[in-house]
């Protein structure tokens, strides 16, 4: 069970304003929270936080990244009527979009607008039925021209985000018909993927307030603009330089209607996800099989996963310098790139608890036996 202080620490990273390339206020957020845990923290010059915690020995390195990014937009025009045009920054699903609330991050101020289109009540019946794109959508302000808008504070290139705040709510688990007890969920924009990067931090915490023995050195990285290329995934590698790398994710839970029971492999409410093969890496086998044997005598449960396209950090990790043995672990998470995704935060504690024991039994021999023949 996560503590008030910890579900606290994750509402401040969700609501914190930080798409791709726009990452400081949560990277700041994460670096002061963790900070007082770690021997060290540092960052790259894209700005990736770094920090890391030393067991028992300086090595091997444990990497356990999460990119602190999301997905959003740039202002790419203002209308004669003071609209807003924009250019989404990651992947979105156009239809998601229509009639949400954003926030605009200006050089005098954030702005709240509106995700609107030409009204359906004039629209003639050919376009009635069709699926509006993302560019026939505007953002209203509220402004009555450009010279009004700009005023406003408005310029190419501003960042936006969805204007959404993270809120609990608990719900009861029923089984066979009886219920066992209440869990707790969570909804918010962002978790995908500032989830990874407060359970790094979770874990890095774990770790020195439990005086936790680890032979290795533990590196935690929150991360910069993953959504649009994986980029600074590139760079804390390379300075990282892990030996092991453990990427911490969202995954997409497929417990929703119009996907059939026996396709939904991962299910929100029933533990942590381990993803066995993606577009951009199949993850190294012994390692894949030190998680499921771990999970096993831990008692959590592990959902086993794959995403036959997209990719995580860990796709450019894995191929770094020589190559890093590398998984990728995930908290179920539905509806993710749009205003609201819903967690569990007993998935959440479950993936803390197995990073905790993988962390704690990757000692030199462990790791070796990754890449033996």
């Amino acid at each position: 069970m996560l503590s008030n202080e910890s579900v606290e620490f994750l509402r401040r990273l969700s609501d914190a304003f930080g798409p791709s390339g726009f990452e400081r206020e949560p990277g700041r957020i994460l670096r002061d929270y963790v900070a007082p845990y770690c021997d060290q923290v540092t960052t790259d010059k894209l700005g990736s936080i770094l920090f890391s915690k030393r067991g028992l020995a300086d090595s091997p390195v444990v990497l356990l990244p999460g990119h602190v990014d999301e997905v959003g937009f740039v202002i790419a025009g203002i209308s004669k009527e003071g609209f807003l045009a924009f250019t989404t920054v990651g992947g979105w699903f156009d239809q998601v979009l229509l009639a949400q609330r954003v926030t605009i991050r200006t050089a005098k101020g954030q702005l709240l607008g509106v995700v609107s289109s030409k009204p359906p009540h004039i629209l003639p019946p050919e376009e009635r039925d069709k699926v509006v794109k993302y560019d026939r959508m505007f953002i209203d302000i509220g402004a009555s021209s450009r010279e009004e808008a700009v005023e406003m504070g408005v310029r190419i290139g501003d960042p936006v985000v969805p204007d959404s705040r993270f809120e609990t709510i608990e719900k009861p688990v029923i089984e066979n018909g009886s219920v066992k007890g209440l869990s707790t969920l969570a909804m918010g924009k962002a978790f995908d993927d500032r989830i990874g990067a407060f359970v790094a931090a979770e874990v890095i915490r774990r770790l020195a307030v439990e005086k936790l023995e680890h032979r290795n050195t533990v590196m935690g990285a929150g991360t910069v603009q993953e959504e649009v290329g994986l980029r600074g995934a590139r760079t804390t590698a390379w300075l990282a330089n892990p030996d092991v790398c453990l990427t911490l994710e969202v995954d997409i839970a497929q417990d929703i209607p119009g996907i059939e029971p026996e396709r939904a492999l991962v299910r929100m409410g029933k533990g942590p996800s381990l993803l066995t093969f993606d577009s951009s890496m199949v993850p190294n086998q012994p390692l894949k099989e030190l998680v499921i044997q771990t999970a096993r005598e831990q008692g959590i449960p592990c959902q086993l996963s794959l995403m036959a396209r997209g990719g995580t950090d860990a796709g450019v990790i894995h191929v770094t310098r020589v190559g890093c043995p590398s998984v990728v672990l995930g908290v179920p998470t539905r509806h993710i790139h749009s205003h609201v995704g819903i967690l569990s935060l007993d998935d959440v504690a479950g993936l803390i608890d197995l990073v905790v024991a993988l962390v704690q039994r990757l000692d030199h021999a462990a790791v070796a036996a990754l890449t033996a023949l």
